[in-house]
């Protein structure tokens, strides 16, 4: 598969009112992120952007909640410590896309042998989203894991508007934007298409 460039994340408080501005600003995906209870507002809120990203002709991806994915017809992506892809691919079958979250080599390496359609690497840099975050990669690491994977790779963490193009030089093929989206995605949009 080939992502795009700029991978939104929205959360429960950026969703309403985010995925319009996101796709409105040009966005091809966007990802509904939600790691509590998933009860039928958080549900509500994922079907919202559902219809908004099919209705922009958009790819729509739920974190860690094959079940939910499903329901929706969206896209999964994966953390380590969810259902193992090989499960989520029993209840996804292709052509469901679905996303694996690694944060070293080791991990990265098994990803390449896990039935997903793309991975994820970070934090690269230092972030706030995550309370307990893994050790950060760095721009040098981020160059040297790309050549281990065939797999498109989405770089995560920290990554700020002046930072992105440097990833992109270091071998990702999309970058996931959580904090650092709003208020200007239309910025996002232009950084990635001129940094590919």
């Amino acid at each position: 598969m080939k992502l795009p460039a700029f991978y939104p994340i929205l959360d429960a408080t950026t969703a309403n009112g985010g995925a319009e501005a996101l796709l409105e600003a040009g966005a091809t995906i966007i990802q509904f992120r939600h790691k509590g209870f998933f009860s039928r507002n958080e549900l509500e809120q994922a079907k919202r952007i559902s219809q908004l990203c099919r209705a922009a002709n958009a790819l729509f991806v739920v974190n860690d909640r094959a079940d939910i994915a499903k329901l929706l017809d969206a896209a999964l992506h994966l953390g380590q410590d969810d259902l193992a892809p090989a499960d989520a691919r029993r209840i996804l079958p292709a052509p469901s896309i679905i996303g694996f979250s690694t944060h070293n080599e080791q991990q990265l390496l098994a990803g390449n042998l896990e039935p997903v359609d793309y991975l994820a690497i970070g934090p690269i840099f230092p972030t706030r989203s995550q309370l307990n975050p893994d050790p950060v990669v760095g721009l040098e690491r981020l160059r040297a894991l790309r050549r281990l994977t065939p797999k498109p790779l989405v770089a995560i963490g920290g990554i700020t508007r002046e930072l992105a193009p440097q990833v992109f030089e270091a071998g990702a093929d999309s970058v996931a934007i959580i904090s650092d989206l709003f208020p200007r995605p239309e910025e996002w949009i232009a950084i990635c298409s001129s940094s590919k």
